[in-house]
């Protein structure tokens, strides 16, 4: 992020990338006539610096909160209580994919997993087996970088790069793509659509990747799940199965919880895929 300031009577200007957060500062006010130069210098430029915090944290929310819509709309969930669609991070792992792959057989469940790209060229066959076990993948970037900061250029490969490893092994399109930590910016989801793929966030999320209570993590995934459905909306809940930053990361955990979720609600929701959404 790149912040420059300008002249008291121009734009104060927020860069992320090629996108542009603009904050125009008040002016003709009654500080301008009552203050001396220089308390009017130092008044300036404390509302200038006010302005871009709030500029800043207004980008902040358009790039990274899920339900953000003001960069454009993504997937996340309609208005369908009873509906749950499991979805799962940062995949494929060796060695915690294959017993989340069992808990969701052993309940009859389909899932979606957002799939890294370098982590599928390492783990072909398990790729493999997610899709011949029915579940739905999806691109969630070659290295799980922010991509509401990354060149344009290298958007472009993390997302063509993925979808071409996943298309070449599972014989597919890839048509959803969830980008890592949530980050957004227009150009990310030009690209992604451009490439066919439509941007899928979350409405259910907790911190299950460093939390190491599956019963936690399945109690606080529960109430908002709950809260969810109160107010008719469907949950898109998010998980994870691997991780970006070491291979033998924990995830027991994760497996748990899914286990539990499924066991809570089989009897009482329909479990989807996110394509059934749009």
């Amino acid at each position: 992020m790149s912040i420059r300031p300008q002249s008291v009577a121009r734009a104060k200007t927020i860069n992320l990338g090629r996108l542009a957060c603009t904050h125009l500062p008040p002016h003709g006010t009654l500080i301008d006539r009552m203050h001396p130069p220089l308390v009017l210098g130092l008044s300036v430029g404390l509302g200038a610096m006010a302005g871009l915090g709030l500029a800043a944290g207004g980008c902040a929310y358009a790039a990274m909160w899920p339900e953000s819509r003001i960069f454009g709309d993504t997937l996340i969930a309609p208005q369908r209580p009873g509906e749950l669609a499991l979805t799962f991070d940062d995949g494929p792992n060796p060695a915690w994919t294959p017993r989340m792959l069992d808990v969701l057989a052993s309940h009859n469940v389909q899932a979606t997993f957002f799939i890294l790209g370098n982590h599928a060229k390492a783990e072909p066959a398990l790729v493999r087996r997610i899709v011949a076990a029915g579940h739905l993948i999806g691109n969630h970037s070659w290295s799980h970088q922010n991509l509401a900061i990354a060149p344009a250029r290298r958007v472009q490969e993390e997302l063509a790069w993925t979808s071409q490893t996943l298309e070449e092994i599972s014989g597919a399109p890839i048509r959803y793509f969830r980008p890592p930590f949530g980050a957004r910016r227009p150009e990310v989801l030009r690209v992604a659509r451009w490439m066919g793929m439509t941007p899928v966030m979350w409405n259910a999320m907790t911190s299950d990747w460093k939390n190491p209570s599956a019963d936690r993590i399945a109690a606080q995934l529960g109430r908002k799940i709950d809260r969810l459905e109160r107010r008719g909306s469907a949950a898109n809940i998010v998980l994870h199965d691997g991780s970006h930053l070491d291979m033998a990361t924990d995830r027991a955990p994760s497996v748990a919880a899914t286990g539990q979720l499924i066991a809570r609600y089989k009897n009482s929701h329909r479990f989807v895929t996110v394509d059934a959404w749009g």
